[in-house]
């Protein structure tokens, strides 16, 4: 549930049924397509955003492109066409390169290349608009993640820091050291700042649990929840600039096992709701 590429430690609709594998597979499709032009270092400024412009003619003429496939299902199925040309806004601005100043920038860009996948999955689910909200800060815990995650390769090889400056200048952080073999002391210190950010806004995000409706999809976020949680603690308690962190087959099923038990709870609860 957030910008595609950089998700897919978590599972985005491993969980749906088959019926919706179709349209799941072709919105990873073309998001996959856009962010490759994005984060392509061979590229100039001026070329990816002429493809990514080519993209976003492709997807609202349904031509038979990868992103003309998405938007004849979307035509199809009747969706809102802003939950894929969000994302292709988020790409534009990666192509332009930018800088954060405030915390709050983080979490506008994170409306755009994070929240439309959320809100694609609620969607193609019928899930009710009380979901729409926590499901938008869950998708930016798990963008914001992976920033921490890629921020050496991020910085080194495409000059792009989504770190505000505010809180480089609170810890006295270069972007350059990002780049160095392992975390300063200021890194440590910002990383952990952030992580304790992330924490507080996946509480206020576990409302969504209880507010799902379709069990397969509140089983895949209750997995979701367990791997941005075991995620995190890894990057609390390891060097992320000396090693960047992945998810291991025990931390999966680990989250899967968690996850289920998370999602029959929910139900469960949700059930004797209803029921008063």
């Amino acid at each position: 549930m957030n910008k595609i590429k950089k998700t897919e430690d978590f599972p985005v609709g491993k969980f749906v049924k088959r019926s919706l594998k179709p349209v799941v597979d072709a919105y990873y499709n073309a998001a996959r397509e856009a962010d490759d032009v994005a984060d392509c270092a061979s590229l100039s400024c001026n070329e990816k955003l002429e493809k990514l412009k080519n993209i976003r003619k492709d997807f609202c003429d349904a031509s038979d492109t990868i992103a003309g496939k998405l938007g004849k299902i979307f035509a199809k199925e009747n969706l809102d066409y802003r939950l894929f040309v969000d994302l292709l806004e988020a790409f534009e601005n990666d192509a332009k390169g930018q800088n954060f100043e405030i915390w709050e920038q983080v979490l506008y860009y994170c409306q755009y290349s994070a929240a439309p996948v959320g809100r694609f999955m609620l969607a193609i689910h019928d899930e009710p608009p009380s979901t729409y909200m926590p499901a938008e800060t869950l998708c930016a815990v798990l963008q914001i993640v992976n920033f921490l995650r890629d921020m050496k390769d991020d910085m080194c090889k495409l000059k792009r820091c989504y770190m505000p400056e505010d809180l480089l200048q609170k810890y006295g952080v270069w972007k350059r050291d990002f780049c160095l073999s392992h975390e300063t002391l200021g890194v440590n210190l910002l990383k952990k700042e952030v992580l304790t950010r992330l924490e507080a806004m996946l509480k206020d995000a576990k409302i969504l649990l209880s507010l799902i409706k379709n069990f397969r999809l509140k089983i895949e976020l209750g997995v979701i929840f367990s791997l941005t949680n075991i995620m995190i603690k890894k990057m609390y308690e390891s060097d992320i600039i000396a090693q960047k962190q992945k998810l291991s087959r025990f931390d999966w099923m680990r989250a899967v096992v968690c996850g289920m038990c998370l999602a029959f709870v929910t139900r469960k609860k949700s059930c004797s709701i209803n029921l008063k």
